[in-house]
Protein backbone atom coordinates (compact mmCIF):
# COMPACT_ATOMS: atom_id res chain seq x y z
CA UNK A 1 0.00 0.00 0.00
CA UNK A 2 2.78 2.66 0.66
CA UNK A 3 4.88 1.66 -2.13
CA UNK A 4 1.96 2.17 -4.29
CA UNK A 5 1.12 5.55 -2.83
CA UNK A 6 4.51 6.78 -3.27
CA UNK A 7 4.95 5.87 -6.57
CA UNK A 8 1.75 7.40 -7.57
CA UNK A 9 3.14 10.57 -5.84
CA UNK A 10 5.97 10.52 -7.77
CA UNK A 11 4.60 10.37 -11.31
CA UNK A 12 1.94 13.09 -9.64
CA UNK A 13 5.16 15.38 -9.09
CA UNK A 14 6.97 14.46 -12.38
CA UNK A 15 10.09 12.78 -10.04
CA UNK A 16 12.04 9.86 -11.40
CA UNK A 17 12.60 6.90 -9.18
CA UNK A 18 16.10 6.12 -8.95
CA UNK A 19 16.48 3.09 -5.73
CA UNK A 20 13.40 2.27 -3.25
CA UNK A 21 14.09 1.13 0.47
CA UNK A 22 12.03 -1.06 2.14
CA UNK A 23 11.79 -2.40 5.64
CA UNK A 24 10.24 -5.80 6.75
CA UNK A 25 9.25 -6.67 10.57
CA UNK A 26 11.75 -3.35 11.82
CA UNK A 27 10.26 -1.71 14.42
CA UNK A 28 11.23 2.38 14.02
CA UNK A 29 10.07 2.57 17.68
CA UNK A 30 12.22 0.05 19.53
CA UNK A 31 14.98 -0.06 17.15
CA UNK A 32 17.83 3.66 16.79
CA UNK A 33 18.28 4.46 13.21
CA UNK A 34 21.80 3.84 14.10
CA UNK A 35 21.35 -0.54 14.25
CA UNK A 36 18.69 -0.15 10.64
CA UNK A 37 20.60 0.02 7.81
CA UNK A 38 17.89 1.26 5.50
CA UNK A 39 18.50 4.48 7.11
CA UNK A 40 22.43 4.20 6.87
CA UNK A 41 22.20 3.35 3.51
CA UNK A 42 20.27 6.49 2.97
CA UNK A 43 22.98 8.41 4.69
CA UNK A 44 25.51 6.81 2.75
CA UNK A 45 23.58 8.09 -0.56
CA UNK A 46 22.58 11.20 0.52
CA UNK A 47 26.48 12.05 1.39
CA UNK A 48 27.33 10.94 -2.10
CA UNK A 49 24.24 13.09 -3.91
CA UNK A 50 22.91 10.02 -5.48
CA UNK A 51 19.64 11.72 -5.04
CA UNK A 52 17.57 14.86 -4.83
CA UNK A 53 14.65 14.30 -2.74
CA UNK A 54 13.80 11.36 -0.53
CA UNK A 55 9.96 10.81 -0.36
CA UNK A 56 8.31 8.60 2.33
CA UNK A 57 4.72 7.20 2.81
CA UNK A 58 4.59 9.30 6.51
CA UNK A 59 7.47 10.59 7.99
CA UNK A 60 6.80 8.48 11.43
CA UNK A 61 8.19 5.50 8.39
CA UNK A 62 11.95 7.37 9.38
CA UNK A 63 11.24 6.13 12.43
CA UNK A 64 9.24 7.25 15.78
CA UNK A 65 11.61 7.87 18.02
CA UNK A 66 11.07 11.46 20.00
CA UNK A 67 14.10 12.73 20.92
CA UNK A 68 15.89 10.50 17.71
CA UNK A 69 13.99 11.00 14.75
CA UNK A 70 13.34 14.58 14.36
CA UNK A 71 17.00 15.15 14.38
CA UNK A 72 17.48 12.57 11.34
CA UNK A 73 14.78 14.12 9.21
CA UNK A 74 16.59 17.45 9.61
CA UNK A 75 19.71 15.78 9.01
CA UNK A 76 18.97 14.94 5.87
CA UNK A 77 17.69 18.79 5.14
CA UNK A 78 20.87 20.14 5.49
CA UNK A 79 22.33 17.87 3.42
CA UNK A 80 20.69 19.54 0.85
CA UNK A 81 18.10 16.63 0.65
CA UNK A 82 14.27 17.64 0.13
CA UNK A 83 12.62 15.53 2.57
CA UNK A 84 8.82 14.75 1.40
CA UNK A 85 5.42 12.32 2.98
CA UNK A 86 2.91 11.30 0.66
CA UNK A 87 0.06 12.63 3.26
CA UNK A 88 2.31 15.23 4.58
CA UNK A 89 3.58 17.37 2.03
CA UNK A 90 7.44 18.80 2.30
CA UNK A 91 9.26 19.25 5.18
CA UNK A 92 11.61 22.06 5.40
CA UNK A 93 13.80 24.05 8.84
CA UNK A 94 13.07 27.39 8.13
CA UNK A 95 11.76 28.70 10.88
CA UNK A 96 11.15 28.15 14.61
CA UNK A 97 7.68 26.81 13.97
CA UNK A 98 9.55 24.42 11.27
CA UNK A 99 11.66 23.06 14.21
CA UNK A 100 8.44 22.49 17.01
CA UNK A 101 6.28 21.50 14.03
CA UNK A 102 8.45 18.57 13.22
CA UNK A 103 9.67 17.30 16.72
CA UNK A 104 5.84 17.45 18.27
CA UNK A 105 5.12 14.97 14.92
CA UNK A 106 7.19 12.07 16.41
CA UNK A 107 6.82 12.84 20.07
CA UNK A 108 2.85 12.14 18.54
CA UNK A 109 3.90 9.17 16.55
CA UNK A 110 6.01 7.87 19.49
CA UNK A 111 3.32 8.29 21.33
CA UNK A 112 1.44 6.05 19.15
CA UNK A 113 3.37 3.44 19.01
CA UNK A 114 2.94 3.13 23.20
CA UNK A 115 -0.29 3.16 22.89
CA UNK A 116 -0.82 0.15 20.33
CA UNK A 117 2.37 -0.96 22.14
CA UNK A 118 0.15 -1.21 25.50
CA UNK A 119 -3.17 -1.85 24.08
CA UNK A 120 -1.17 -5.14 21.75
CA UNK A 121 0.32 -6.48 25.60
CA UNK A 122 -3.28 -5.22 27.68
CA UNK A 123 -4.95 -7.85 25.09
CA UNK A 124 -2.47 -10.17 25.20
CA UNK A 125 -2.92 -10.28 29.26
CA UNK A 126 -6.56 -10.85 28.85
CA UNK A 127 -6.22 -13.90 26.55
CA UNK A 128 -3.47 -15.28 28.93
CA UNK A 129 -5.48 -14.68 32.23
CA UNK A 130 -8.71 -16.18 30.33
CA UNK A 131 -6.61 -19.09 29.93
CA UNK A 132 -6.29 -18.89 25.92
CA UNK A 133 -2.93 -19.66 23.99
CA UNK A 134 -1.24 -16.68 22.34
CA UNK A 135 0.76 -17.88 20.25
CA UNK A 136 4.90 -19.57 20.05
CA UNK A 137 5.87 -22.94 19.71
CA UNK A 138 3.74 -26.04 21.03
CA UNK A 139 6.87 -26.96 23.95
CA UNK A 140 8.05 -30.15 23.98
CA UNK A 141 5.05 -32.42 25.74
CA UNK A 142 2.43 -30.75 23.65
CA UNK A 143 1.06 -30.67 20.76
CA UNK A 144 -1.37 -28.24 19.14
CA UNK A 145 -4.96 -29.14 18.65
CA UNK A 146 -7.95 -26.93 17.38
CA UNK A 147 -9.69 -24.86 19.88
CA UNK A 148 -13.22 -24.42 18.80
CA UNK A 149 -12.13 -20.85 19.32
CA UNK A 150 -13.02 -18.37 15.94
CA UNK A 151 -11.41 -15.16 15.68
CA UNK A 152 -13.41 -11.92 14.68
CA UNK A 153 -10.83 -12.48 11.11
CA UNK A 154 -12.10 -15.97 10.67
CA UNK A 155 -9.23 -18.01 12.19
CA UNK A 156 -9.32 -20.79 14.58
CA UNK A 157 -7.35 -19.85 17.54
CA UNK A 158 -5.07 -23.30 18.49
CA UNK A 159 -4.95 -24.85 22.09
CA UNK A 160 -2.40 -27.18 23.41
CA UNK A 161 -2.95 -30.61 25.04
CA UNK A 162 -0.36 -33.42 26.61
CA UNK A 163 1.78 -35.93 24.45
CA UNK A 164 1.64 -38.69 27.05
CA UNK A 165 5.14 -39.99 25.47
CA UNK A 166 6.99 -36.53 26.13
CA UNK A 167 4.86 -35.75 29.44
CA UNK A 168 6.58 -38.85 30.92
CA UNK A 169 10.38 -37.59 29.71
CA UNK A 170 9.11 -34.21 31.39
CA UNK A 171 8.35 -35.18 34.39
CA UNK A 172 11.69 -37.43 34.47
CA UNK A 173 13.39 -34.27 33.90
CA UNK A 174 12.02 -32.53 36.90
CA UNK A 175 12.18 -35.62 38.87
CA UNK A 176 15.94 -35.95 38.54
CA UNK A 177 16.38 -32.52 39.05
CA UNK A 178 14.57 -31.86 42.07
CA UNK A 179 15.13 -35.25 44.08
CA UNK A 180 18.45 -36.25 43.17
CA UNK A 181 20.33 -33.09 41.39
CA UNK A 182 21.03 -34.49 38.47
CA UNK A 183 22.51 -31.65 36.27
CA UNK A 184 21.59 -30.49 32.94
CA UNK A 185 24.41 -32.60 30.83
CA UNK A 186 23.70 -35.67 33.10
CA UNK A 187 19.92 -35.57 31.73
CA UNK A 188 20.88 -35.32 28.11
CA UNK A 189 23.10 -38.22 28.33
CA UNK A 190 20.19 -39.96 29.97
CA UNK A 191 17.48 -38.99 27.73
CA UNK A 192 19.42 -39.26 24.02
CA UNK A 193 21.08 -42.83 25.58
CA UNK A 194 16.99 -43.62 25.71
CA UNK A 195 16.40 -42.90 22.56
CA UNK A 196 14.06 -39.49 22.72
CA UNK A 197 14.29 -36.72 20.40
CA UNK A 198 13.26 -33.51 20.49
CA UNK A 199 10.02 -31.98 17.76
CA UNK A 200 12.45 -31.11 15.33
CA UNK A 201 14.14 -34.58 15.59
CA UNK A 202 17.43 -33.51 17.11
CA UNK A 203 19.12 -35.10 20.49
CA UNK A 204 18.38 -33.02 23.47
CA UNK A 205 21.06 -30.55 24.65
CA UNK A 206 21.76 -28.76 27.65
CA UNK A 207 20.06 -25.32 26.39
CA UNK A 208 16.99 -28.10 25.79
CA UNK A 209 16.95 -29.37 29.13
CA UNK A 210 17.10 -25.74 30.63
CA UNK A 211 14.17 -24.35 28.51
CA UNK A 212 12.24 -27.32 29.89
CA UNK A 213 12.73 -27.09 33.59
CA UNK A 214 12.47 -23.01 33.31
CA UNK A 215 9.18 -23.32 31.52
CA UNK A 216 6.11 -22.39 33.20
CA UNK A 217 3.45 -23.73 31.25
CA UNK A 218 3.91 -27.21 32.46
CA UNK A 219 2.32 -26.44 35.49
CA UNK A 220 -0.72 -25.97 33.88
CA UNK A 221 -0.66 -22.05 33.60
CA UNK A 222 -0.09 -20.22 30.43
CA UNK A 223 2.09 -16.92 31.53
CA UNK A 224 3.17 -13.73 29.46
CA UNK A 225 4.14 -10.28 29.80
CA UNK A 226 3.79 -10.84 33.71
CA UNK A 227 0.06 -12.15 33.09
CA UNK A 228 -0.67 -15.64 34.54
CA UNK A 229 -4.13 -17.69 34.03
CA UNK A 230 -5.54 -19.75 36.59
CA UNK A 231 -4.98 -23.51 36.62
CA UNK A 232 -6.10 -25.34 33.28
CA UNK A 233 -5.84 -29.32 34.52
CA UNK A 234 -5.94 -30.13 31.45
CA UNK A 235 -2.03 -29.34 30.09
CA UNK A 236 -0.83 -29.61 33.66
CA UNK A 237 2.56 -32.25 33.68
CA UNK A 238 4.52 -30.74 36.56
CA UNK A 239 3.01 -29.51 40.22
CA UNK A 240 3.73 -25.84 41.19
CA UNK A 241 5.51 -27.17 44.24
CA UNK A 242 8.37 -29.34 42.19
CA UNK A 243 8.42 -26.35 39.68
CA UNK A 244 9.30 -23.62 42.80
CA UNK A 245 12.03 -26.44 44.13
CA UNK A 246 13.59 -26.66 40.50
CA UNK A 247 14.18 -22.97 39.81
CA UNK A 248 14.98 -22.56 43.27
CA UNK A 249 18.09 -25.02 42.26
CA UNK A 250 18.36 -23.49 38.66
CA UNK A 251 18.72 -19.93 40.52
CA UNK A 252 21.64 -21.22 43.15
CA UNK A 253 23.57 -22.97 40.43
CA UNK A 254 23.44 -20.20 38.64
CA UNK A 255 26.85 -18.62 38.08
CA UNK A 256 26.45 -15.75 39.96
CA UNK A 257 24.80 -17.48 42.99
CA UNK A 258 26.87 -20.50 42.78
CA UNK A 259 29.56 -19.59 45.56
CA UNK A 260 26.57 -18.20 47.84
CA UNK A 261 24.24 -21.17 47.53
CA UNK A 262 23.92 -24.23 49.55
CA UNK A 263 22.77 -26.25 46.90
CA UNK A 264 24.85 -29.30 45.37
CA UNK A 265 26.34 -28.14 42.53
CA UNK A 266 26.46 -31.76 41.32
CA UNK A 267 25.32 -34.75 42.91
CA UNK A 268 27.92 -36.76 40.69
CA UNK A 269 30.86 -38.99 42.58
CA UNK A 270 31.06 -40.99 46.17
CA UNK A 271 31.15 -38.01 48.43
CA UNK A 272 27.62 -37.16 50.73
CA UNK A 273 28.09 -33.91 51.25
CA UNK A 274 28.31 -30.83 47.98
CA UNK A 275 27.28 -27.29 48.00
CA UNK A 276 27.37 -26.31 51.57
CA UNK A 277 30.17 -27.74 53.28
CA UNK A 278 33.04 -24.76 54.08
CA UNK A 279 35.86 -24.63 56.06
CA UNK A 280 35.48 -22.88 59.67
CA UNK A 281 39.12 -20.89 59.49
CA UNK A 282 38.49 -18.81 55.89
CA UNK A 283 34.72 -19.80 54.84
CA UNK A 284 36.02 -20.90 51.30
CA UNK A 285 33.63 -23.98 50.31
CA UNK A 286 35.32 -27.29 50.62
CA UNK A 287 35.93 -29.60 47.14
CA UNK A 288 35.72 -32.95 47.48
CA UNK A 289 38.39 -35.44 46.46
CA UNK A 290 39.08 -39.51 45.80
CA UNK A 291 42.84 -40.91 46.15
CA UNK A 292 44.10 -43.64 46.63
CA UNK A 293 46.33 -45.63 49.38
CA UNK A 294 48.15 -48.33 49.14
CA UNK A 295 48.91 -51.14 51.89
CA UNK A 296 51.06 -53.79 53.05
CA UNK A 297 49.26 -56.52 54.59
CA UNK A 298 50.53 -59.07 57.08
CA UNK A 299 50.63 -61.47 54.52
CA UNK A 300 52.68 -59.55 52.34
CA UNK A 301 50.23 -58.53 49.86
CA UNK A 302 49.51 -55.04 49.07
CA UNK A 303 45.55 -53.65 49.07
CA UNK A 304 44.82 -50.04 47.50
CA UNK A 305 41.89 -48.33 49.76
CA UNK A 306 39.82 -45.27 47.99
CA UNK A 307 39.19 -42.51 50.26
CA UNK A 308 37.49 -39.04 49.78
CA UNK A 309 38.75 -36.04 51.48
CA UNK A 310 37.42 -32.55 52.08
CA UNK A 311 40.31 -29.93 50.68
CA UNK A 312 40.49 -26.55 50.90
CA UNK A 313 41.23 -24.36 47.98
CA UNK A 314 42.74 -21.67 49.80
CA UNK A 315 44.99 -23.21 51.97
CA UNK A 316 45.47 -26.29 48.85
CA UNK A 317 46.48 -23.59 45.94
CA UNK A 318 46.76 -20.54 48.26
CA UNK A 319 44.21 -18.73 46.69
CA UNK A 320 43.64 -17.01 50.32
CA UNK A 321 44.96 -16.32 53.93
CA UNK A 322 43.64 -19.57 55.62
CA UNK A 323 45.08 -21.35 58.90
CA UNK A 324 43.01 -24.09 58.99
CA UNK A 325 44.12 -27.86 57.44
CA UNK A 326 44.12 -28.30 54.17
CA UNK A 327 41.71 -31.76 53.71
CA UNK A 328 39.64 -33.52 56.28
CA UNK A 329 39.01 -37.15 56.01
CA UNK A 330 35.50 -37.43 54.86
CA UNK A 331 34.47 -40.35 56.72
CA UNK A 332 34.55 -38.61 60.24
CA UNK A 333 32.59 -35.63 59.06
CA UNK A 334 30.27 -37.84 57.05
CA UNK A 335 29.44 -39.68 59.95
CA UNK A 336 29.05 -36.66 62.37
CA UNK A 337 26.77 -34.88 59.92
CA UNK A 338 24.35 -37.70 59.11
CA UNK A 339 23.93 -37.66 63.11
CA UNK A 340 22.83 -34.69 62.57
CA UNK A 341 20.42 -35.25 59.88
CA UNK A 342 18.86 -38.42 61.41
CA UNK A 343 18.51 -36.18 65.13
CA UNK A 344 16.74 -33.47 62.77
CA UNK A 345 14.38 -36.30 60.93
CA UNK A 346 13.08 -38.03 64.30
CA UNK A 347 12.09 -34.94 64.92
CA UNK A 348 10.67 -34.40 62.09
CA UNK A 349 8.47 -37.39 62.41
CA UNK A 350 6.88 -36.35 65.83
CA UNK A 351 6.28 -32.63 65.03
CA UNK A 352 3.23 -31.20 63.70
CA UNK A 353 2.50 -28.08 61.75
CA UNK A 354 2.90 -25.14 63.66
CA UNK A 355 1.42 -21.01 62.48
CA UNK A 356 5.34 -20.22 63.00
CA UNK A 357 6.08 -21.83 59.13
CA UNK A 358 3.25 -20.60 57.51
CA UNK A 359 4.25 -16.37 59.50
CA UNK A 360 7.53 -16.58 58.17
CA UNK A 361 6.41 -17.61 54.46
CA UNK A 362 3.51 -14.65 54.80
CA UNK A 363 6.21 -12.24 56.10
CA UNK A 364 8.28 -13.09 52.67
CA UNK A 365 6.02 -12.79 50.49
CA UNK A 366 5.06 -9.19 52.28
CA UNK A 367 8.19 -8.45 51.28
CA UNK A 368 8.37 -9.50 47.87
CA UNK A 369 4.70 -7.46 47.17
CA UNK A 370 6.31 -4.37 48.56
CA UNK A 371 9.42 -4.60 46.51
CA UNK A 372 6.95 -5.22 43.13
CA UNK A 373 4.90 -1.70 44.46
CA UNK A 374 7.89 0.40 45.00
CA UNK A 375 9.13 -0.54 41.63
CA UNK A 376 5.97 0.53 39.64
CA UNK A 377 6.02 3.66 41.82
CA UNK A 378 9.17 4.32 40.34
CA UNK A 379 8.17 3.22 36.70
CA UNK A 380 5.53 5.74 37.51
CA UNK A 381 7.81 8.84 38.14
CA UNK A 382 10.35 8.12 35.69
CA UNK A 383 7.54 8.42 33.05
CA UNK A 384 6.41 11.79 34.42
CA UNK A 385 10.09 12.97 34.45
CA UNK A 386 10.27 11.61 30.74
CA UNK A 387 6.97 13.74 30.00
CA UNK A 388 8.44 16.82 31.76
CA UNK A 389 11.76 16.52 29.66
CA UNK A 390 9.51 16.03 26.40
CA UNK A 391 7.43 19.05 27.22
CA UNK A 392 10.56 21.25 27.14
CA UNK A 393 11.74 20.70 24.10
CA UNK A 394 9.73 22.85 22.71
CA UNK A 395 10.39 25.12 24.71
CA UNK A 396 14.04 24.59 24.01
CA UNK A 397 13.58 24.86 20.46
CA UNK A 398 12.26 28.74 20.54
CA UNK A 399 15.05 29.32 22.71
CA UNK A 400 13.32 29.89 26.08
CA UNK A 401 14.50 27.33 28.06
CA UNK A 402 17.30 26.67 30.95
CA UNK A 403 18.04 23.43 29.21
CA UNK A 404 19.38 23.25 25.66
CA UNK A 405 18.14 20.66 23.58
CA UNK A 406 21.85 18.51 24.10
CA UNK A 407 20.98 18.65 27.43
CA UNK A 408 17.32 17.34 27.58
CA UNK A 409 18.38 14.72 25.17
CA UNK A 410 21.18 13.40 27.59
CA UNK A 411 18.89 13.78 29.96
CA UNK A 412 15.79 11.02 28.17
CA UNK A 413 18.60 8.79 27.17
CA UNK A 414 19.54 8.39 30.52
CA UNK A 415 16.23 8.26 32.51
CA UNK A 416 15.14 6.06 29.30
CA UNK A 417 17.27 3.29 30.19
CA UNK A 418 15.96 3.29 33.12
CA UNK A 419 12.94 3.20 32.69
CA UNK A 420 14.05 -0.28 30.43
CA UNK A 421 15.47 -1.27 32.95
CA UNK A 422 12.54 -1.31 35.38
CA UNK A 423 10.23 -2.73 32.45
CA UNK A 424 12.50 -5.56 32.88
CA UNK A 425 12.46 -5.59 36.96
CA UNK A 426 8.65 -5.34 36.96
CA UNK A 427 7.59 -8.77 35.18
CA UNK A 428 10.51 -10.53 37.39
CA UNK A 429 9.27 -9.20 40.79
CA UNK A 430 5.67 -10.32 40.28
CA UNK A 431 7.22 -13.67 38.84
CA UNK A 432 8.58 -13.78 41.96
CA UNK A 433 5.43 -12.79 44.31
CA UNK A 434 3.15 -15.33 42.70
CA UNK A 435 5.78 -17.64 43.13
CA UNK A 436 5.73 -17.10 46.76
CA UNK A 437 2.00 -17.06 46.74
CA UNK A 438 2.15 -20.51 45.12
CA UNK A 439 4.36 -21.72 48.28
CA UNK A 440 1.88 -20.30 50.68
CA UNK A 441 -0.66 -22.04 49.11
CA UNK A 442 0.66 -25.20 49.08
CA UNK A 443 2.19 -25.04 52.13
CA UNK A 444 -0.05 -28.52 53.62
CA UNK A 445 1.95 -30.22 50.44
CA UNK A 446 4.93 -28.76 50.97
CA UNK A 447 4.58 -30.16 55.28
CA UNK A 448 4.29 -33.56 54.25
CA UNK A 449 7.96 -33.44 51.41
CA UNK A 450 9.08 -33.21 54.54
CA UNK A 451 8.02 -35.74 56.20
CA UNK A 452 8.80 -37.84 53.32
CA UNK A 453 12.24 -36.65 53.68
CA UNK A 454 11.97 -38.72 57.14
CA UNK A 455 10.30 -41.44 55.79
CA UNK A 456 12.77 -42.01 52.81
CA UNK A 457 16.47 -40.37 53.76
CA UNK A 458 17.82 -44.08 55.13
CA UNK A 459 16.42 -45.92 51.68
CA UNK A 460 17.01 -43.41 49.22
CA UNK A 461 19.76 -42.95 46.67
CA UNK A 462 23.16 -41.71 47.06
CA UNK A 463 22.26 -38.49 45.02
CA UNK A 464 18.87 -38.73 46.33
CA UNK A 465 20.22 -38.23 50.21
CA UNK A 466 22.89 -35.29 49.00
CA UNK A 467 19.66 -33.70 47.97
CA UNK A 468 18.15 -33.96 51.12
CA UNK A 469 20.88 -32.85 53.45
CA UNK A 470 21.22 -29.88 51.34
CA UNK A 471 17.73 -29.36 51.53
CA UNK A 472 17.63 -29.34 55.83
CA UNK A 473 21.18 -28.01 56.28
CA UNK A 474 22.34 -24.55 55.77
CA UNK A 475 26.01 -25.07 56.06
CA UNK A 476 28.43 -27.16 57.57
CA UNK A 477 31.87 -25.84 58.51
CA UNK A 478 35.20 -27.90 59.68
CA UNK A 479 37.54 -26.69 61.48
CA UNK A 480 41.06 -27.93 63.10
CA UNK A 481 40.59 -31.09 65.10
CA UNK A 482 37.30 -31.75 63.28
CA UNK A 483 35.06 -29.17 64.72
CA UNK A 484 32.17 -29.42 63.33
CA UNK A 485 29.57 -26.99 63.34
CA UNK A 486 26.14 -27.57 61.73
CA UNK A 487 23.53 -24.83 60.99
CA UNK A 488 19.95 -26.26 60.06
CA UNK A 489 17.58 -24.05 57.95
CA UNK A 490 15.72 -21.71 59.87
CA UNK A 491 12.37 -22.95 58.13
CA UNK A 492 12.94 -26.65 59.74
CA UNK A 493 13.30 -24.64 63.08
CA UNK A 494 9.86 -23.49 62.66
CA UNK A 495 8.55 -26.82 61.60
CA UNK A 496 9.61 -28.93 64.66
CA UNK A 497 8.53 -25.93 66.50
CA UNK A 498 12.09 -24.40 68.15
CA UNK A 499 13.05 -19.99 68.03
Amino acid sequence: MQRKACHVFAEKMGWTICKEFLEKGVSGFKISANDRDAIQDLRAAAEKKEFDILLVFMFDRLGRIPNETPFVLEWFVKSGIQVWSTKEGQQTFETDCDYLLNYIRFWQAGGESRKTSLRVKTRLGQLVEEGKFTGGAAAFGYRFVKSGTITKKGRELVALEIVPEEAAVVQYIFQKTVNEGYGTWRLCKLINEQGFRTHSGAKFQSNTINRILRNEVYTGHYVRGGKRSELIEGIQIISEDVFAQAQNILEARNVVNARKSNIAYTTRGAALLGGNIYCAHCGARLHACTYSAKRTLADGTEKVYHQIKYVCPNRARRRGQCDGLTEYTSTRIDEAVLAVVHDLLDKIKGSVRTDALERSYKEALRQKKADYNRLLKEHEELMLIIQKLVGEIGVAMIGKSRLSLEDINQSLVVHRKKLAQLEQLIPETLKAVNAEQDTLKNLDARYEQFLGFAEEFDGATRERKKMIICDLLERIEIGRGYEINVLIKKGYFDLIGKS
